[in-house]
């Protein structure tokens, strides 16, 4: 046949017709299948239905894949038949397609992508063309009522050329239009003598409605994997309209399965035996196949190509699903690695997270390697998906020369980038550098059956800089816990004086994981006149400023005491100096003067700066209970009011001394409070001083499971005389 350069024109006056722009959008091709199938129906010609419809679908679709413009759909139907033209505004030509002469190979390669739906129009149109604009360019149809080859001495329309079917130039006309043949070389009625001389019967060709059911098989969309089903359909259909004996869809998704039979249909093609194949356009690391076990035929190949193209369309959207759920999958194992690494304080603990974290999801094995003070890397931690392949890796990665692992490490540290590791153990490293330090390495085996591709690549790298700012930032904490540490220790006594007769014993436990100096302190110090002055106090607040403030009384004290001041004198110099010196904070203080007093007894002289009052554990077992008046607490008043309290403590009697991370330690919204206290405290009479502080400090520190919010100090005195 021949392909005219213009849809003919009818001068009929009886038309119906439509002229529809519509966009670029996937919902294009079903709108205007309702346009044609609109017209046909009011001209009354519905047994063109099917061809126009399938038709109209492919060079709908085929504008809105290849061209990606909006197009003009034109729909004329007169008696004699319909005529349909699609037009795009895309600025290049219509690949070329030779037509109207017998195929002379069956390999559809040999035709453009994007010019083998033109062998659908081909084969069902009575009559087509190309028209080319400035603007654009369309392809027309002509589907007559009664296919019957023109009369030859019928000539074209007025002004209409004949398109050169290779080269797509426009040519004079001929006296008589040749007749429309098939791909076969034959008339679609008469079955003609092709032009090469040969002579066969009509082969039989695929039904419309055949390939129409075709192009409307589309896959479940609530199936959890659709494809297999969805291509089982596909084939077989092909499969049956074709003669294939058999048939098989092949797939390899890159994740390391390698080629794989998606779906199969029939019989299982024997060695040796020539097939039918179309390879599946997609993008990587998707590839595959398209398998036909059919011969040769003039259908065969286009169909083929036409299931390979769906195929491929709806394979490559389920690359782009899988990748997008891949990729949400990494962010989702991204956030849970960092909350995980972002939780963890301790540098050793975190450098042992780190591998946990990457096998086997990342890799079969794990190293996590850091330099110590002199730039050399030490193993801090390893992980292998087999246990029993430990031994070897740490062999492997203690191993020494130019061409061991350890020499790819140091490398990935000079460089400060990703090195690959070759075998035994093949991988890649990646440097831990956080805050411009380099901490070490990361090193991670690659799978047992494939590589690590680019994605993972990324989310190792990224794992790395979460990995070396969680273990820089443990690093940190540990350096300040250690600093702060050191200056809780410094304003604490060393060591709690032995006296005869006299027990002292203290128990401290600072506040959680904090990096934080408490306010808390106790000592105790000699007085003139073989007394002994015991102290307990907490400086609001915590910081660096509550350290100063919690020296600073210190050093009043001891000052104070050396130059044989009375108490009630010690507290108003405290006050004075919290007022002037102490930036807003203030003190509570429990003093007490110890002296031996007549029958083993030990005089107290207790005074109580806005502390809670101490415990009396009476040492013949008869109970307890809270002793002293509270005064007012140093640095929030000018003056101050200081009762104080004298006692004697016989034999076996102790006092216990407390600050307030005891009485309020929590569980919840529950305190632990004075009645526990006491309670506590009752049953430990008779018991030595170390026992009733360990025993105290035991029951606050378990009556909850939580880390303490605040210091517990407790300083225990007992008059050990017998």
């Amino acid at each position: 046949m021949s392909r005219m350069t213009g849809p003919p024109v009818s001068d009929d006056a009886e038309q119906h017709g439509r002229s529809v722009r519509f966009p670029a959008d996937r919902r294009t091709p079903a709108a205007a299948r309702a346009i044609v199938r609109s017209v046909l129906l009011e001209a009354g010609q519905p047994e063109l239905l099917n061809e126009a419809l399938l038709l109209t679908t492919e060079l709908c679709t085929n504008a809105v894949e290849h061209a990606a413009t909006e197009l003009d759909l034109e729909v004329v139907a007169d008696p004699a038949g319909l005529t349909v033209e699609v037009t795009d505004f895309a600025p290049s030509r219509i690949d070329g397609l030779v037509v109207g002469k017998p195929n002379a190979t069956p390999d559809i390669g040999e035709v453009p992508e994007r010019g083998r739906g033109l062998l659908l129009v081909d084969h069902f149109a009575s009559r087509w063309g190309t028209t080319h604009l400035r603007s654009g360019k369309g392809v027309w149809f002509r589907l007559d009522l009664v296919d019957a080859v023109r009369d030859d001495k019928a000539a074209p329309p007025p002004g209409t050329g004949i398109e050169d079917g290779t080269t797509g130039t426009a040519t004079a006309a001929p006296a008589a239009a040749p007749q429309r043949l098939t791909a076969t070389g034959h008339d679609r009625q008469t079955g003609a003598v092709a032009a090469d001389g040969r002579q066969s019967a009509p082969a039989a060709a695929p039904s419309v409605a055949a390939i129409s059911a075709l192009m409307q098989v589309t896959p479940d969309p609530y199936a959890d994997d659709p494809l297999p089903d969805f291509a089982q359909e596909l084939l077989s259909r092909v499969a049956e309209m074709v003669g294939a004996a058999g048939g098989a869809v092949w797939l390899d998704r890159g994740d390391g399965e390698g080629l794989h039979v998606l779906t199969r249909y029939g019989r299982t093609p024997r060695t040796g035996e020539e097939l039918l194949t179309v390879p599946l356009v997609m993008s990587r690391p998707y590839r595959g196949s398209l398998e036909l076990d059919a011969s040769p035929s003039s259908y065969a190949q286009p169909l083929a190509a036409l299931l390979a193209d769906r195929l491929s369309l709806h394979l490559e959207n389920d690359r782009l699903r899988r990748a997008d759920r891949r990729r949400q999958s990494w962010l989702t194992f991204l956030l849970e690695a960092s909350e995980l690494l972002a939780q963890s304080l301790d540098v050793e603990l975190t450098m042992a997270l780190v591998p946990q974290l990457v096998v086997p999801r990342l890799g079969r094995w794990c190293a996590v390697h850091t330099t110590d003070e002199w730039g050399r890397l030490r193993l801090s931690s390893a992980s292998h998906a087999d246990e029993s392949m430990l031994p070897e890796l740490h062999s492997v990665l203690a191993a020494t020369g130019p061409d061991s692992i350890q020499a790819r490490l140091r490398e990935a540290t000079r460089i400060g980038s990703q090195v690959p590791l070759g075998a035994p153990m093949d991988g890649v490293a990646v440097p831990l550098v956080a805050r411009g330090q380099r901490l070490g390495t990361l090193a991670v085996g690659r799978h047992e059956h494939h590589r690590h591709d680019s994605d993972e690549v990324s989310v190792l790298e990224d794992i790395a800089r979460r990995a070396a700012l969680a273990m820089d930032n443990a690093r940190i904490h540990a350096e300040r816990r250690h600093v702060a540490h050191t200056l809780q220790q410094s304003l604490l006594p060393p060591a709690l004086p032995v006296i005869e007769g006299i027990g002292f014993a203290a128990e401290y436990v600072p506040a959680g994981d904090t990096v934080d100096v408490g306010g808390d302190f106790y000592d105790v110090m000699p007085l003139p006149e073989g007394r002994w002055l015991v102290v307990i106090g907490d400086v609001s607040g915590k910081g660096v400023q509550a350290a100063a403030i919690t020296g600073v009384v210190r050093d009043v004290i001891r000052l104070s005491v050396a130059d044989g001041k009375p108490l009630p004198e010690i507290l108003a110099r405290i006050n004075e100096t919290l007022i002037d010196r102490g930036g807003g904070r203030y003190c509570t203080l429990a003093m007490a003067a110890v002296g031996r007093g007549d029958k083993g007894r030990l005089d107290v002289s207790l005074y109580l700066a806005g502390h809670d009052q101490p415990v009396l554990v009476c040492g013949d077992g008869s109970g307890s209970r809270f002793v002293g008046t509270s005064g007012t607490a140093l640095g929030l008043l000018e003056t101050i009011a200081s009762p104080a309290l004298e006692l004697s403590l016989t034999a076996g009697d102790a006092l216990v001394f407390y600050t307030d991370g005891v009485t309020e330690r929590r569980r919840g919204a529950e305190l632990f409070g004075l009645a526990r206290l006491q309670e506590a405290a009752t049953p430990l009479s008779g018991y030595s001083a170390d026992v009733i502080a360990a025993r105290l400090r035991s029951t606050a520190i378990n009556f909850s499971v939580e880390s303490p919010r605040d210091d517990i100090a407790i300083l225990v005195l007992r008059n050990d005389s017998a």
